[in-house]
């Protein structure tokens, strides 16, 4: 993980519980392309939770570990798209911050968001789920092993990096990929009709993350 930003553990989520956490999912938040905003949402919570999750995530931020942003992506033959190269670097607050460190800022259904600077990115880690096989044709996620260790790139600074020796990242239906936020990713569009669900769950050292800012569940 410190040197390439991600990892992927198979078998993790045995196929029953994979099953019984789709059926739980509560179809009122779920659009084409997934949901966001899951912690709140009992199940979901419940899983995130599971020891067997929280193992990675602590072996990755250590003993505080805590799961704080759940997100569903679920991406078919009637919903496609594609995710061009990115970090992750937005984080949800429980309120605003005048520091000049973070932002800028948004809001994203009543939650503050604003762009973080690396050092709170580090004490991240977030657990992608496979709640399907993630295979060459129905749109991986493809990544730039060690790009995190740069820290907040411009758009510009991603491009130029995207030259260099992508990765795409094939998981079994119940693995885990673990991932750094700064990490470059991308995923292009599927090429057949079989789903790619995927719930992203992040994980904190700490909701706490000084100078009276706090993380939001979301």
């Amino acid at each position: 993980m410190e040197d390439r930003g991600f990892e992927i553990t198979e078998g993790v989520i045995p196929a029953g519980d994979v099953d019984a956490l789709l059926e739980a999912l509560p179809p009122s938040k779920r659009g084409r392309a997934g949901a966001r905003h899951l912690m709140s949402d009992p199940a979901v919570r419940s899983f995130a939770r599971r020891e067997a999750l929280m193992a990675i995530a602590r072996r990755h931020v250590g003993p505080g570990a805590v799961p704080y942003r759940a997100t569903l992506f679920e991406k078919s033959g009637r919903s496609n798209w594609l995710v061009v190269w990115h970090q992750d670097t937005t984080l949800p607050l429980a309120t605003r911050s005048e520091d000049s460190e973070w932002g800028p800022w948004s809001v994203k259904d009543g939650i503050p968001y604003a762009h973080a600077p690396s050092w709170a990115l580090k004490t991240i880690v977030a657990l992608r789920i496979h709640l399907d096989a993630s295979t060459p044709r129905n749109g991986p996620l493809r990544v730039l092993p060690g790009s995190h260790r740069g820290g907040v790139l411009t758009d510009d600074d991603v491009f130029r990096r995207t030259k260099a020796g992508a990765v795409d990242c094939l998981v079994g239906r119940g693995g885990v990929l673990a991932m750094r936020p700064l990490l470059i990713h991308a995923s292009s569009k599927a090429e057949g009709p079989e789903p790619r669900r995927v719930l992203h769950v992040e994980y904190a050292a700490s909701l706490d993350l000084g100078d009276r800012l706090r993380l939001a569940e979301a």
